[in-house]
């Protein structure tokens, strides 16, 4: 059967499976006449995709609306219900919306014809048993499409004939199930009231069983009672729903509609209209306590209880103000606050987003009535588990409650905080907590002290939410009760302090201060952080600190009615009336900018510290007075700065004690003395001295704590291998059975890991003294075992000999533990510290003081690098290395006057490069080469190393010629021996690649060669000249990519030094260089056919013939090959056909054959038609140029070689002996002449010919000339070495020009 179901049976086949299956039938063969775009429309409306879907039925319409007349309406509407009943179960829906927005987007269709079409075309009483199930479906789907498409109750027969339908459909509950039944509700629901009236006699039975009997009968007995009452009571008499013998019944019903929607879950309908029907009859109160609370909460059925849950969040609006007292204090509620405790964990389902949802509508409905919105909340709130309500701290949905309704909630909040009314609250145990309870720990002084708790952090958040509309007094009062309760307690009321009048019912304890003041703290956090622009300032112009400073100031003054809980000491006063003079003081400086931000800044430093005076007074008493002391000589440091130095010579500088107040406050974990540490910071970093940059590098690298780190680690990896094998051992005797005494000792032994010699020789002692450890023939001895008093005395030196163990190996634990903690302290204190750094290296880039912090920062990545284990660590090497990445080496601006440390610096930089090489990981090794990379820009841009003007310079150069050029330059020329031992040896080849690239661009560097005399330079080229050439005897011999560019990187740096030789006339043997560049001919000719190994293979060819051309061998000119001798690959299919589509005609081919013939009879081109060596480079063999024929005679052959006869075929392999192989003195820009085979010629006969070369080029000739070839690979270079590269080509072009 589930095979046949899978089978479209409706569905038509297409037209190339009716012509497999023989003759066409006869109502199919209308098919053929449609087009193919037709058809697709429904095969894409039966598909799974929404989107596809609705594209197609609205195709299908605008289809049709064009041909409504044609054979297109009838086949599409044949189709759509034969689309109603095939096999698939998704397709079933697809074809009822399309057929219902058919029928509504064309009017005319008579209803009753599709209805009956639709059950000729699934006849339940033709159809086969097994296509009964499809039929079914059918014709329910027909009726939900006539339905949905609107025009159902404006046609009563067709509506007749659907409900009798729907009513002959149910009887089919095996395979529908309530479907018609709830189909059937649904059309009545928007049956007008007198059609409904002839209607109900036919689908609702005069009896209550029927009713009673499930949901769906039941909503259709509630939609008569509520649109037609009055037939209803003539139909079934006066009926009592709500008697003592339905509720049970009621209590099934609504049972089965909450299993029936608990994949949805949502609320039944049938449930709530008999929550109306219940609160229309004033039987509302009967109706929630048997049927809900007595009757559903009794099933312990998370299904129904998820239903009671909905129809209380739904009911809320619905419920008068007694009413809603009754059910928030009912069972309902207390059922719902067990749930809120036990639902807790990750896998079980959670309703309390749901229940927000709800409690949100209800006060965004009911602005305009405060008392209902406070009732609600109250409710709520009251729900408490042992004293601690429910409700989150954070609950947002007090964002929707009105301005009195808020102030209200915080009144009750106030309240319930000082006069705790336990019995008002709706108080409940969870099932795991009445069995654990003990009288001793679950009195009312817990349930109030974790009531307490929970209100002070709910005013907290109450202020803290952004979204909750605020008014500055109620802030203010939530800001005032805090701080009060926190730190003060009254003794007599008074009415200038309201606080005062507030009196406890039960005495607040130590523990609640402490909560009540961390609590104060946040909320001072979110004053300073929240409100820190428009609304962090009041309306008379103050921060809300300055405000709670002088509340504070307030009750310091009324002695006899406030008292501090630690009242303050003679010392201690004096700091405080010194600090608000200071303030004051502050207050006045406002005549510049700079000047008021930081008076902004030190005042919120000292509000701070005066606020924590009540927290700490003795700490903070100390730091409040250096504080002050820093303030004044900040301010008047222009004025009075040599003065004081003169008169305490030995007074540590005010900003190096600024510095370590701030260290000591950033010790303490609070964010709101991280912000502002930070910006007292930024305002007084300018004044850094190296000492105080120490004290902060200090806290970052301290050398015993390094220490004291690498014995933690040490003892950790220890101390985790002895704890896992610990929780293992727990493991096994948790889930083992009871073993003898031999395996337990063995677990201890396994559980304690480690053993030291001293447990084990004292272990040896207690057994020999008991004599349980027998010699090897002790059998033959026949000793007697031991007695009953010898075991007993010897288990009790076990046991006490293992419990001295296990004392030793958990205070072992212990500290671990404890140093683990420190660890982690120390950490967080260090994330704190580097907020400074940050702020020193983000607003002074500039300041000298920054080149002392590579270093350190480097020392923090490389040691959290290697033990980045815990978060801490983490957390600690990303902020590092953003500061060191982002905030340092890449920023714009960095220091430009390092004169007083140029003498340090250039070590400096050796250090970290050697650093560099020296370390394991290259992730570490990118921070120390980018540290360096980082001081040679320093070195490059500063004042110290910038040019002198050339006046000045070419007087120097007259008065002092040993005058060299210092800085980057005499670090370039240090390096440089470096650079040449990396271009050859058993360095790696992308190493070498990068020597050479190096050495290129710094040779090329004017700055450079002002460096080196004469001699030492020479010597230098020839040490190159010499390594290059090494490097060029494996030309052509590449096989990976890293290879291929070392040859392209040696030839590039060949070249420049042939023209470093040209252009200085320099002494040079050559004859090397010549040997092994001849010598490599070979193997490029091997592998020029070959069709260029790699990409580069041309510019290497390139290269070679142009440091060829230097030493006087030409590049041969390359022969045109036929294109019949170039072999070719099979062509394929797609290929001849193109071939032949373009092919040209006989006449064309003659012609072209013809003149390719004439070409090859003229001679070749004169020499003196070729343009200049030095304006274009060697041909690679790919472009096409004109050749023109040259007015200029032709030159005699060199050397008896005529040029065109020159071979072609191969390239030379020798030069006339009479050619000298040693360059001396090579003119400046000596151009040779472009000769096939030539051999190379004297400067006087170049010289010669640079004349007659000149002139083609003034006749007109319309050759283009072509550029030179440039060196590519000058971008990679680093930018310190580029400075010279473009003075010199700026030269050479001004060389050129006649």
């Amino acid at each position: 059967m589930a095979a046949m179901e899978s089978q479209d049976v409706g569905e038509p086949t297409s037209p190339a499976e009716a012509r497999k299956g023989g003759a066409l039938p006869a109502d199919r063969q209308g098919l053929l006449k449609h087009s193919r775009e037709f058809l697709d429309f429904f095969w894409d409306i039966a598909k799974p995709q929404q989107e596809t879907r609705l594209e197609a039925t609205e195709k299908l319409l605008e289809y049709l609306r064009t041909r409504p007349e044609g054979s297109e309406m009838k086949y599409a509407l044949k189709r759509l219900i034969t689309g109603l009943g095939v096999g698939r179960e998704t397709a079933r829906p697809c074809y009822s919306l399309a057929l219902a927005q058919l029928l509504q987007s064309f009017e005319d269709i008579p209803l009753c014809s599709i209805l009956q079409q639709i059950q000729e075309k699934h006849d339940l009483q033709k159809v086969k048993k097994a296509m009964m199930r499809p039929a079914l479906f059918a014709n329910l789907f027909g009726v939900l499409a006539l339905f949905q498409s609107g025009r159902l109750m404006k046609d009563p027969e067709a509506l007749m004939k659907s409900v009798k339908l729907l009513q002959g459909l149910a009887q089919h509950h095996n395979h529908l199930q309530e479907q018609p039944q709830k189909a059937l509700v649904d059309i009545l629901s928007e049956v007008p009231e007198a059609m409904l009236q002839e209607i109900l006699p036919k689908v609702l039975k005069p009896d209550m069983n029927s009713v009673l009997s499930s949901p769906e009968h039941l909503e259709l007995f509630l939609l008569a009672q509520q649109k037609v009452p009055e037939k209803l009571k003539k139909l079934m008499g006066s009926v009592n729903l709500f008697s003592t013998e339905n509720m049970p019944r009621l209590v099934t019903v609504l049972k089965t509609a909450a299993i029936a929607v608990k994949k949805e879950r949502r609320l039944p309908t049938v449930a709530l209209d008999l929550l109306r029907l219940a609160q229309k009859e004033d039987k509302f109160l009967q109706f929630w306590k048997e049927v809900v609370e007595q009757g559903l909460l009794q099933k312990h059925s998370w299904p129904a209880s998820y239903l009671c849950f909905r129809l209380l969040g739904a009911a809320l609006p619905l419920l008068s103000h007694e009413q809603l007292q009754l059910v928030m204090q009912g069972d309902l509620i207390r059922h719902y606050g067990e749930h809120m405790v036990t639902s807790k964990l990750p896998n079980q389902f959670k309703f309390a987003p749901e229940m927000n949802e709800y409690v949100g509508a209800f006060l965004e409905g009911c602005q305009d009535d405060p008392e209902r919105q406070l009732a609600m909340v109250v409710a709520f709130t009251s729900v408490t588990n042992q004293g601690l309500p429910v409700m989150p701290t954070f609950w947002r949905v007090v964002r929707f409650l009105s301005s009195p309704a808020l102030k209200g909630y915080v009144a009750w909040l106030q309240d319930m905080f000082l006069q705790p009314d336990l019995d008002s609250l709706v108080d409940f145990s969870t099932t795991n907590q009445k069995k654990a309870q003990e009288a001793s720990l679950h009195g009312p002084e817990r349930a109030m002290f974790r009531l307490r708790k929970w209100i002070i952090l709910r005013l907290v958040s109450i202020v803290d939410n952004l979204h909750v509309e605020k008014e500055e007094a109620l802030v203010e009062e939530v800001a005032r009760f805090c701080f009060f309760h926190a730190f003060f307690e009254t003794k007599t009321p008074t009415a200038k302090i309201l606080e005062t009048e507030q009196r406890f019912s039960f005495p607040l304890d130590s523990r609640a201060r402490q909560v009540v003041s961390s609590a104060f703290f946040s909320l001072l956090q979110t004053l300073s952080t929240q409100f820190r622009q428009a609304p962090e300032q009041t309306q008379d112009k103050q921060s809300w600190t300055y405000r709670l400073v002088q509340f504070a100031d307030m009750l310091l003054n009324h002695g006899r009615n406030v008292t501090a809980l630690a009242p303050f000491t003679m010392q201690q006063r004096q700091a405080w009336d010194r600090m608000l003079q200071t303030l004051k003081e502050l207050e006045a400086l406002s005549s510049e900018a700079k000047a008021k931000a930081k008076a902004t800044a030190f005042q919120h430093l000292l509000l701070l510290v005066a606020i924590h005076l009540f927290k700490s007074p003795v700490e903070s008493c100390d730091i409040l007075g250096d504080i002050q002391t820093c303030i004044k000589k900040s301010l008047g440091e222009r004025t009075r700065r040599t003065r004081s130095k003169a008169a305490n010579p030995q007074e540590p500088p005010w900003v190096e004690v600024l510095v370590e107040i701030l260290l000591a406050l950033l010790a303490q974990p609070s964010h709101l003395i991280r912000q502002v540490a930070r910006s007292v910071f930024s305002h007084v970093c300018s004044h850094l001295t190296p000492h105080a940059l120490q004290l902060i590098l200090n806290v970052l690298s301290p050398d015993k704590s390094e220490d004291e780190d690498d014995n933690v680690v040490v003892m950790d990896d220890c101390e985790t291998q002895l704890e896992n094998e610990e929780d293992k051992s727990e493991d096994n005797k948790n889930s083992e059975s009871e073993e003898g005494s031999d395996e337990e000792e063995s677990d201890e032994e396994a559980r304690d890991g480690y053993v030291d010699q001293g447990f084990r020789e004292q272990l040896m002692a207690v057994l020999q003294a008991g004599k349980a450890l027998g010699g090897v023939d002790s059998e033959d001895d026949n000793e007697e075992e031991l007695g009953d008093e010898a075991m007993m005395a010897l288990d009790q030196n076990l046991s006490s000999l293992f419990a001295e163990q296990k004392l030793r190996i958990q205070a072992r634990r212990d500290e671990k533990n404890k140093l683990q903690k420190e660890k982690m302290l120390r950490r967080d204190f260090q994330i704190r510290v580097l907020d400074l750094i940050e702020v020193l290296v983000t607003k002074q880039p500039e300041n000298p003081l920054v080149l002392d912090l590579l270093e350190p920062l480097l020392n923090i990545i490389r040691r959290s690098m290697r033990s980045s284990s815990s978060k801490q660590e983490q957390d600690l090497l990303h902020k590092t290395a953003r500061i060191f990445t982002h905030h340092l080496c890449r920023s714009r601006h960095y220091c430009h006057d390092v004169s007083n440390h140029v003498e340090t610096l250039y070590p400096q930089v050796e250090r970290l490069v050697q650093q560099a090489g020296h370390q394991a990981d290259s992730s570490i090794s990118f921070y120390y080469f980018n540290a360096s990379l980082y001081l040679l820009r320093v070195l490059k841009g500063s004042t110290a190393d910038r040019p002198v003007p050339k006046t000045q310079k070419k007087e120097k150069a007259g008065t002092d010629p040993s005058t060299k050029p210092k800085g980057s330059k005499a670090l370039c020329k240090s390096l440089l021996p470096i650079m040449v031992q990396h271009v050859t040896g058993q360095t790696r080849p992308r190493h070498q690649v990068q020597a050479c690239i190096l050495l290129q661009k710094a040779l090329m560097t004017r700055e450079l060669r002002l460096c080196f005399e004469d001699p030492e330079w020479e010597q230098l080229i020839g040490q190159v000249l010499a390594k290059v050439t090494e490097n060029l005897r494996g030309l052509g011999k590449a096989q990976t990519k890293s290879e291929q560019q070392k040859e392209l990187s040696s030839l590039e740096l060949l070249n420049a030094l042939f023209r470093i030789v040209n252009h200085e006339r320099l002494t040079v043997d050559l004859t090397a260089v010549l040997g092994v560049l001849q010598s490599q001919q070979s193997n490029l000719q091997h592998r020029q056919p070959q069709g260029e190994p790699f990409a580069g293979f041309s510019r290497l060819y390139d290269l070679y013939w142009q440091a060829m051309r230097v030493l006087g061998v030409q590049r041969p000119k390359s022969e045109k090959k036929d294109a019949k001798d170039i072999p070719s690959a099979t062509p394929s299919p797609m290929s001849i056909k193109r071939k032949k589509k373009g092919f040209l005609p006989e006449t064309k081919k003659r012609k072209l054959e013809g003149s390719a013939e004439e070409e090859a009879a003229k001679p070749a081109a004169p020499n003196g038609n070729q343009a200049p060596s030095g304006a274009q480079p060697p041909s690679t063999g790919k472009k096409k140029r004109k050749r023109v024929r040259s007015k200029v005679p032709a030159q005699s052959p060199v050397n008896g070689t005529p040029a065109a006869k020159s071979p072609t075929s191969e390239l030379p392999t020798a030069t006339s002996p009479s050619a000298p192989a040693k360059a001396s003195k090579l003119k400046k820009n000596r151009k040779l002449p472009q000769e096939n085979g030539a051999t190379p010629v004297s400067p006087v006969e170049a010289a010669s010919r640079k004349q007659h070369q000149k002139e083609p080029s003034k006749t007109g000739v319309s050759g283009k000339p072509r550029k030179k070839a440039r060196l590519s690979l000058a971008a990679r270079s680093p930018s310190l070495l580029r400075s010279g590269a473009s003075k010199r080509r700026a030269q050479l072009r001004k060389g050129r020009k006649p």
